[in-house]
């Protein structure tokens, strides 16, 4: 064997023994960093993953506290999971402390909730929304946020959000750490601006929502779109 030969093989021996290697350094090929999650790194999954799986949409959820005090708090581990019937899933983290969060406290209490969606117009009011304020205190208006009433439940709409959707708790997952609630969409509010009322669409050309980025503090608009015509 070859002194170079012999470097290639000690190498990759080495990478083969490491909890992360070259996924893929074969034929001549690097396909990349490998982590494993669930030994080594799994104290990084979360930067890892949330500034991979970009742009996310974001969830701004008011509940009602059994004081009765709205609340409301951003969260983008969220998406619409399917529509027959319409349901959506959010993933509200717990506090540093361990315990939950405001908004998954009050949804496991009352099983409803109302997420506001948001767009460039209350990017800054949502992101002082996200600020860790004790328990009864309310983020409406520390946000600087009104409210509107909700037609099925209980907790109120964000007046200033493009759209609203009331939700009952269909249930709540727990999988490890991670808290997963599912959410039935009952009602749909939109505000004029947003629909074509004729075709019962959603102008997209004129709604600027925005979307989550890289943690910490990384967000992105949605304003450079392109259509791709999908093939039958």
């Amino acid at each position: 064997m070859g002194k170079l030969a012999a470097v290639r093989l000690l190498r990759n021996k080495k990478m083969e023994n490491e909890s992360w290697h070259c996924s893929g350094a074969r034929d001549g090929l690097r396909f990349g960093m490998e982590f494993d999650l669930e030994g080594k790194y799994a104290d990084r999954a979360y930067l890892l993953l949330a500034s991979l799986v970009v742009p996310r949409p974001i969830a701004l959820i008011t509940t009602i506290g059994e004081d009765g005090v709205v609340n409301a708090a951003p969260f983008s581990f969220f998406n619409l999971m399917g529509a027959e019937p319409p349901i959506l899933a959010v993933a509200p983290g717990d506090r540093d402390d361990g315990s939950p969060k405001d908004s998954a406290r009050n949804i496991r209490l009352t099983h409803e909730f109302v997420v506001n969606l948001v767009d460039e117009s209350i990017a800054e009011a949502m992101n002082r929304a996200a600020a860790s304020l004790p328990y009864g205190v309310s983020e409406i208006e520390h946000a600087g946020f009104t409210t509107a009433p909700s037609t099925l439940v209980k907790p109120p709409r964000i007046a200033e959000a493009p759209a609203s959707m009331e939700c009952l708790e269909w249930g709540t997952l727990q999988i490890g750490g991670n808290r997963v609630v599912i959410g039935l969409i009952k009602r749909l509010h939109v505000k004029d601006a947003f629909v074509d009322l004729e075709k019962l669409r959603i102008r997209g050309d004129d709604l600027h929502m925005i979307g989550r980025m890289a943690s910490p503090h990384w967000y992105c608009r949605t304003r450079d779109r392109f259509e791709m015509i999908r093939p039958k």
